[in-house]
């Protein structure tokens, strides 16, 4: 997962990005609306996680830009506001869910991957594709019963292929959703490439077809027979 942490509270802040990195997921943030303006603008997110209340502006006039830019991240209100407006206000721009500080950071774990289920996955814990089947929660994938091991960016960027099958992603977009907004400073994308060769190469292994078709001089795209 791909998930943008904006919060102005440092010691939030930081334990959220600790604890979504340690799970293997990358993490950006932003302590104030001005630099979440700039990312939201620049990158998408599997899940934004939004504070209402920052120093330079209000959570919720970032919900609307993204909305108003028909942007599809999944996005889950954290507030210290608890009332009843408050939580209609969000959900009515069309955040995802809305959740109440303080809070468990499982619970918050558990209320992201169910936004990210929802939005790419049909809600289902259990992904089937032909042959290949994905246990979202045991992060374990097999083509027909039979068990391949992927590395945990193998795994990410083989979800992120299936989440937009059919559809051509950049290299540029590849590397983005898998690393953040660093990648910006690479020289190339050549990585990129032996990613989907390993892919490619595990699944071919075990008997399953070859989705992963590259796009010429555009990307890649998973063809779904």
């Amino acid at each position: 997962m791909k998930i943008l942490i904006v919060e102005d509270e440092t010691g939030l802040r930081e334990s959220i990005e600790e604890y979504f990195t340690g799970e293997g997921n990358i993490c950006e943030t932003a302590k104030n609306y001005t630099k979440a303006l700039s990312k939201i603008n620049l990158y998408r997110y599997d899940c934004i996680l939004l504070d209402i209340n920052l120093p330079d502006g209000n959570g919720i006039e970032l919900l609307k830009k993204l909305k108003d830019n028909n942007h599809s991240d999944g996005v889950l209100i954290i507030s210290a506001r608890n009332s009843l407006d408050d939580r209609l206000d969000g959900l009515n721009l069309g955040a995802d869910d809305y959740l109440v500080k303080p809070f468990h950071l499982s619970e918050l774990k558990a209320r992201v991957t169910a936004i990210i289920r929802r939005k790419s996955f049909n809600g289902s814990n259990i992904l089937v594709l032909n042959e290949i089947t994905i246990d979202l929660l045991a992060k374990e994938v097999k083509v027909a019963n039979t068990a391949v091991k992927f590395t945990r960016k193998e795994y990410a960027l083989l979800l992120y292929f299936i989440a937009n099958k059919g559809k051509v992603v950049s290299k540029n977009a590849i590397a983005e959703h898998l690393w953040g907004d660093g990648i910006d400073m690479a020289n190339n994308f050549d990585f990129i490439y032996s990613h989907i060769k390993n892919i490619r190469k595990k699944l071919i292994e075990v008997g399953c077809a070859d989705y992963i078709q590259a796009a010429y001089g555009m990307g890649y795209k998973f063809i779904e027979e």
